[in-house]
């Protein structure tokens, strides 16, 4: 009877620690599957960054412009007045 008692304790052994090694696959699995898409993330934010930094620059060269053609049309108004007076 004892000798029944232990195979049985023993297969319950068995089968926990074939659940715990299930599990711990499951976990790396995960672990693997979340670092690829935290890569993807990384990837994503740096292409992100760089349109940015590129927007950045297309708004300023075109700040640049206005800018200089506003004074451009000032130095025209100017140029306007002199000529009536």
């Amino acid at each position: 009877m004892l000798l029944f008692l232990l195979i049985g304790l023993s297969l319950v052994l068995i089968g926990i620690v074939g659940l715990q090694f299930t599990y711990l696959f499951y976990v790396d699995r995960i672990y693997r599957e979340r670092r690829k898409y935290l890569q993807g993330l990384e990837h994503r934010s740096q292409l992100l960054q760089d349109e940015l930094e590129a927007a950045k620059r297309q708004i300023a060269e075109q700040t640049e412009l206005l800018v200089a053609a506003d004074l451009r049309k000032k130095d025209e108004v100017w140029a306007d007045l002199i000529d009536e007076r």
